[in-house]
């Protein structure tokens, strides 16, 4: 979960942009917490970036407004006309015309290549979109937050890929997301988890993050899949007990 300057930071942008898109409504400013800090969650850092990137190459306002709430294949439609646009235009607006393009390269654009590629390859192993989507916010947070140990985090995750039974075991639990609470299966997977749980203690990037940074990374599990929260309670049983 980022500040607003670490979201500034890694953007590029100052946090006086970020402000005022919070004012022109095209940013959602998120409630602060406990400690009165406002924190962003990864969806900013796109969110952003995508703003950023519209607005410098002269989009209107008011059409970055509509595009921020278009469908993918609506966003993509208008970026091509964009794009078109501005290759029409003097030399000077080359420069923001690639921005626009830019934009078409989908996650290359938010994360370093070596995240990217391993996304790639969980979609090659048959993990949904949903689960890479929850993948990648999760490393534009490690990212921006941890830039000088991410490289070493990511090559233990392709490591881990090179396994046959990692892998296995990473589709399951990918497919447990829609299965029934009750599901007797999920007693054989918390079974699994605990068991790389203990044995990759001393690898996991947990061992650096905050109590806010752990929350975030583990959204989805209570607010998106009742099987989750329910493998989650089964494996704290079995790590904990």
């Amino acid at each position: 979960m980022l500040t607003i300057k670490r979201l500034a930071e890694y953007v590029g942008v100052t946090v006086r942009a970020v402000r005022h898109y919070h004012q022109t409504g095209l940013l959602p400013e998120p409630e602060r917490d406990a400690s009165g800090y406002r924190r962003y969650p990864a969806q900013a850092v796109v969110d952003l970036i995508r703003i950023r990137t519209l607005t410098a190459a002269g989009v209107p306002l008011t059409r970055v407004h509509e595009l921020m709430r278009a469908d993918p294949a609506e966003f993509a439609a208008a970026i091509d006309e964009i794009n078109q646009g501005l290759a029409k235009q003097i030399e000077e607006l080359r420069q923001r015309q690639s921005g626009v393009a830019a934009l078409q390269a989908g996650d290359r654009m938010f994360l370093p290549a070596e995240i990217t590629d391993y996304l790639d390859r969980l979609r090659e192993l048959g993990v949904s979109e949903r689960g890479v989507r929850f993948e990648r916010d999760g490393w534009i947070v490690l990212a921006a937050s941890y830039p000088d140990q991410v490289p070493r985090w990511i090559a233990q995750k392709q490591e881990q890929l090179a396994d046959p039974d990692f892998r296995q075991f990473y589709v399951t639990y990918d497919q447990a997301h829609d299965w029934d609470p009750a599901d007797p299966r999920l007693h054989d997977l918390a079974d699994v988890m605990a068991a790389r749980l203990r044995q990759e203690a001393a690898q996991t990037v947990h061992e650096v993050l905050s109590a806010d940074e752990k929350s975030l990374l583990g959204q989805h599990v209570r607010d998106f899949s009742p099987a989750w929260i329910r493998l989650d309670e089964l494996v704290r049983q079995r790590t904990t007990s």
